[in-house]
């Protein structure tokens, strides 16, 4: 695209858009009803740690500027193939499709809720999947313009009605209990980061349109970190919020606490406003997945790490054969974890430990190159040398390691994301012994990575009886 289009507005919403997610919520929900108004530290922390990787995503971008798989393309250079695609992978396709599935699957339930048509839950989802499939192959100008739409409206939404709940302005019951749940220590508190990790995941969706934005260098930066600190605020306004009026018990307990909330706040027009609320977060979250890890596929397309075409383009510049395919993939997962609190639950904790992996990567990626290309030119450098990276590391391990509070469940979770991970490693190595024809743990050097980004290089590779 030869004019660049979007400003730092753009990026606060684009930022914001999958993290704005009734999923969310959900987690939100799971954490204050553990610990109550003590689950805010913990929150705080991982909005932290959660920055870090941004500032670790926006010098790997300004050391591989505009690469269009992002992380992807960052890992093959920095640690090689096999962590790329078992890691990409896992860490996008999976967690964002699983994702989204369950924010199609809760939308669905909060529109059979309250509208009561005699129709399956479900056709909601396809209703939305459709309409933002369609918005999304129309090319990046009507992304911005609902993105934009919607993130702000959401964000007011969310605002508001913590604020009517904070000062206690509803028409519903004030609650009258504890502010902390039980005795926490400061050991429980941060174990809870993991529960609050969710709540600002998904970020960096901002890099892969870094290529489409103004003054790049400082608006995708500081648009993630404005992002991710409006979240924490407006969710910990929330919290305040759910202390008026809804018991901690029964927040952790509901697979839908934003309908409680409202519900408890304003009654049925409480519950019908958080269900515009749920129809906004869907919007959000699919349209954010579906135009993000589509460019992201595009670029590991080029890098023959995913077939070829995922990088086909329509006439609008929209990698369309990726839009369709996450897009069913959405539709699955929602149809599966359809009506079922454990279902939704499961699946949020199973994709949240491939992103948190995919975090860690990163910050991985940044110490390799930091060690391998010392004096290499960047305009955005994450300070204090090596320290920050190392500390979101050893963050990520801990909140993978206490995943889930419930030690049956936490094991069933490992067990899951370890035999995805074992079939994506399976599936890698065939691929590159192969498709690429490369050693499988070697890094690629990053010209030839960037040199990928042009359709000549694959063609040429092709030709040469090297790539099939």
């Amino acid at each position: 695209m030869d004019e660049k289009k979007l400003g730092l507005r753009n990026v606060i919403s684009v930022s914001v858009g999958l993290i704005i997610a009734t999923s969310t919520l959900v987690q939100l929900g799971q954490g204050a009803g553990t610990a109550g108004e003590m689950f805010i530290p913990a929150m705080i922390i991982a909005c932290v740690l959660n920055m870090i990787t941004m500032a670790t995503l926006s010098e790997l971008n300004a050391i591989m500027p505009n690469v269009t798989g992002g992380l992807a393309q960052y890992t093959l250079a920095g640690i090689g193939p096999i962590p790329t695609i078992v890691l990409m992978v896992g860490g996008y396709m999976v967690s964002n499709i699983l994702s989204c599935g369950v924010e199609a699957s809760i939308f669905a339930y909060a529109m059979g809720s309250v509208l009561k048509i005699n129709m399956p839950n479900y056709l909601w989802v396809v209703i939305a999947s459709t309409i933002i499939l369609i918005a999304n192959l129309r090319g990046v100008d009507m992304f911005a313009r609902i993105q934009d739409l919607v993130s702000y409206l959401m964000l007011g939404s969310m605002l508001v009605m913590g604020i009517i709940g904070t000062l206690k302005l509803g028409t519903g019951k004030i609650v009258s209990q504890p502010a902390v749940v039980g005795t926490p220590t400061p050991l429980s508190i941060v174990s809870l980061t993991a529960i609050g990790f969710w709540l600002f995941i998904g970020a960096e969706y901002a890099i892969p349109i870094s290529k489409d934005v103004k003054n790049a260098k400082r608006n995708v930066p500081l648009g993630m970190f404005m992002g991710l600190g409006i979240i924490c605020i407006v969710q910990i306004i929330m919290i305040f919020g759910f202390h008026n009026y809804t018991r901690w018990d029964d927040l952790m307990n509901s697979a839908a606490p934003h309908m409680l909330y409202g519900q408890a706040l304003f009654g049925k027009a409480g519950q019908i406003w958080m269900c515009i609320v749920s129809g906004l977060a869907v919007v959000s979250t699919q349209n954010s997945t579906v135009q993000g890890l589509s460019e992201i596929f595009a670029g590991m397309s080029y890098t023959n790490l995913m077939p070829q075409f995922f990088g086909k383009m329509n006439k609008n510049k929209v990698p369309f054969i990726g839009c369709w395919i996450i897009t069913i993939g959405i539709l699955i997962c929602a149809y599966i974890s359809q009506n079922s609190s454990d279902r939704i639950s499961f699946l949020i904790q199973v994709g949240s430990v491939f992103w948190m992996a995919s975090y860690a990567v990163a910050n991985i990626d940044l110490l390799v190159f930091r060690h391998r290309l010392p004096k290499a030119p960047r305009n955005f450098k994450v300070p204090f040398g090596p320290v920050l990276p190392c500390i979101s590391i050893a963050g990520i391990v801990f909140m993978i390691a206490n995943i889930s509070t419930d030690p049956v469940e936490r094991n069933q979770i490992l067990m899951v994301t370890g035999i995805i991970t074992a079939i994506l490693f399976i599936y890698s190595i065939f691929w590159i012994r192969i498709k690429m024809r490369i050693p499988l743990f070697k890094p690629v050097p990053i010209d030839k990575v960037l040199a990928m980004e042009n359709p000549m290089y694959y063609k040429i590779r092709k030709y040469r009886g090297i790539w099939k």
